[in-house]
């Protein structure tokens, strides 16, 4: 199905904030542990058909290629599959790389034994178009496995700082930490994945040696905090969304002896697509 010319133009929008900053510091700085957790949750292992949508860099795709999947990562912005690209080159793995939309993937029924996605799919505007799509595209009796920040953690809080600066959403969009939310999954999903395995983990950040180092960190290198400040100083409102940065690094804090410590609670969810 061809995405019509309003959502080219909201994609275009995200791939172009995606592509801002420096997303592949950040994972290199503090989001390594993710896709690694995902892989094992998932039980992917050597032929096993993966797909790994909204991929990003390949942080869950390289280290499933490295237990011997048939990788391929898919992502709507082409700045990060090169990244990665070139994280699988220097580890010496072969993965497939395609530029594809989360809500309209370009691949057959049934065509994975897992399909994946670490921090990535849930940044999809439409949920429920990106779920169908995730299902779609699994065999029947194989694996969906997510690993999405939680509403209640951190990333929720950080959302919920960032709103009032932030543009306001497009006609159907939904808060990305809502894929951390276990009745939201069960909305999306409903009888077609049958989830076996919602756990909560928290990933602790100590990168930082002061807490507001995060929120410069935010500030250079993750797409929507800058497309958030950009908005706020259209608006004059700079100086003021920096202090709500600042306070919120303070407020979650949980650092002692002069570094800061973070907790970013996410939910990993694995299930079996039903026949």
């Amino acid at each position: 199905m061809v995405p019509e010319p309003d959502d080219q133009a909201l994609k275009a929008k995200h791939r172009t904030m995606w592509a801002s900053g420096d997303y592949p510091t950040m994972v290199e700085t503090f989001l390594l542990p993710l896709g690694p957790r995902l892989v094992a949750a998932a039980g992917i292992e050597a032929g096993a058909r993966v797909l790994d949508v909204a991929a990003g860099t390949g942080n869950a795709s390289l280290p499933a290629a490295a237990a011997g999947a048939e990788v391929t990562a898919s992502d709507l912005t082409p700045e990060l599959l090169e990244a990665g690209r070139r994280r699988a080159e220097e580890a010496g793995l072969q993965l497939e790389w395609v530029e594809a939309d989360a809500e309209h993937l370009p691949f057959a029924d049934a065509s994975f034994d897992v399909v994946m996605s670490s921090i990535g799919v849930m940044f999809a505007p439409h949920h429920q178009a990106a779920a169908d799509e995730l299902v779609r595209v699994c065999a029947p009796g194989g694996t969906v496995a997510l690993l999405s920040w939680t509403p209640e953690g951190m990333l929720g809080a950080l959302f919920r700082t960032m709103k009032p600066f932030a543009a306001p959403p497009p006609p159907g969009a939904q808060p990305p930490p809502l894929w951390g939310s276990e009745a939201h999954l069960a909305e999306l999903f409903g009888e077609r994945v049958r989830f076996h395995a919602l756990e909560r983990e928290t990933l602790e950040i100590t990168a930082f040696a002061q807490p507001r180092d995060y929120a410069v960190h935010f500030q250079a290198n993750y797409g929507p905090t800058i497309a958030a400040r950009a908005n706020a100083a259209r608006e004059g409102r700079a100086e003021e969304f920096d202090a709500a940065l600042d306070a919120f690094c303070d407020e979650w804090d949980r650092g002692s002896g002069g570094r800061a410590r973070f907790e970013k609670e996410y939910l990993i969810a694995v299930g079996t697509r039903t026949a």
